[in-house]
């Protein structure tokens, strides 16, 4: 895996990147074209390309099948903020995590490998987005609104979601690696999934972390009220259950910082994303309890209204 994150750090760190390229990179590796896309969307501070790829599976809905389909999303506001600061940027983390572990399971796949169900991975690729303020370090922006990210990265035929966000500019989580957050369902943070985090401590050598999510971080951006991150959005646009894999430091590190990206974290991220994917596939592991959801549910209500932008209008975050 680490193989693959150099050469995809490598692509990723050039001002004059696009989707396309991307495109070309993975197909190279697949040895066939056609199973990653990439489309350039204008957004209101500029242009992103959204990457898109799809790794059918024995028994996926590709292939007519009934396996279920994991969703892996690559976070992030932009891979680069240039002009303002030269070179990859903290934030590109989660794009350069989705890329790699896409380009691992097209490995695979080329190689006979072949997962039970499909995995759909989805980033987007911007060298030159926009920053902002933020506490307790500034975030990276992106040049398109949180909506358009999570209609062409979020999907009605993912069953569960991982999605993968650098989370350092943050005083909460106090460590440096990967940490797992709870699942979140329709409005609902429900317990850390056992093996989840059973997996994450696998790939990691290292005992689970966890970090704790609040109902703001829930709710949809520009609803005016802080959120620890983007890491949890894909939570606001789908009815599948939402894991978040924070890429995470000990410090507070600014997302448009440059030289803070580490590739064996960025690595195990991916190696993360793949080992998910080949349990979530073949039934093995479930993101939430569907029982315990729907007693929840039945005993105290829907909360899908967390995914909406609520009574009052929205307001610019």
């Amino acid at each position: 895996m680490l193989k693959h994150v150099l050469d995809v750090v490598d692509l990723l760190d050039d001002p004059s990147i696009t989707g396309a390229r991307v495109v070309a990179h993975l197909d190279e590796v697949a040895g066939e074209s056609g199973l990653a896309t990439s489309t350039t969307v204008q957004g209101h501070q500029g242009t992103t390309d959204f990457v898109r790829v799809r790794i059918p599976g024995t028994r996926g809905k590709a292939a007519g099948g009934d396996a279920p389909t994991l969703g892996v999303v690559g976070r992030l506001g932009g891979i680069g903020a240039r002009p303002e600061v030269t070179g990859f940027v903290s934030d590109g983390d989660g794009a350069a995590a989705a890329i790699s572990a896409a380009a691992k399971l097209l490995s695979m796949r080329a190689r006979g490998d072949v997962l039970a169900g499909d995995v759909l991975i989805s980033t987007h690729v911007c060298p030159d987005a926009p920053t902002r303020p933020h506490e307790p370090v500034p975030f990276m922006d992106s040049p398109v609104g949180i909506a358009t990210m999570n209609a062409h990265e979020v999907s009605d035929d993912m069953d569960a979601v991982l999605s993968i966000d650098t989370t350092k500019g943050n005083r909460i989580i106090n460590h440096k690696g990967l940490a797992l957050s709870p699942t979140v369902k329709q409005g609902w943070v429900l317990r850390v999934s056992d093996r989840l985090g059973t997996l994450l401590e696998t790939v990691t050598g290292e005992p689970l972390v966890t970090y704790p999510v609040t109902t703001q971080d829930i709710t949809p951006y520009g609803n005016g009220v802080y959120h620890i991150n983007s890491i949890l959005q894909p939570a606001t646009a789908t009815g599948a259950p939402v894991v978040g894999l924070a890429i995470v430091a000990a410090t507070a590190v600014p997302g448009c910082a440059t030289g803070a990206s580490h590739e064996t974290d960025i690595a195990a991220a991916a190696r993360y994303a793949v080992e998910v994917a080949k349990e979530f596939g073949a039934g093995q592991l479930a993101f939430h309890d569907q029982a315990e959801f729907d007693h929840l549910v039945a005993r105290y209500g829907s909360l899908a209204h967390l995914q909406t932008m609520g009574d009052l209008p929205a307001e610019e975050e």
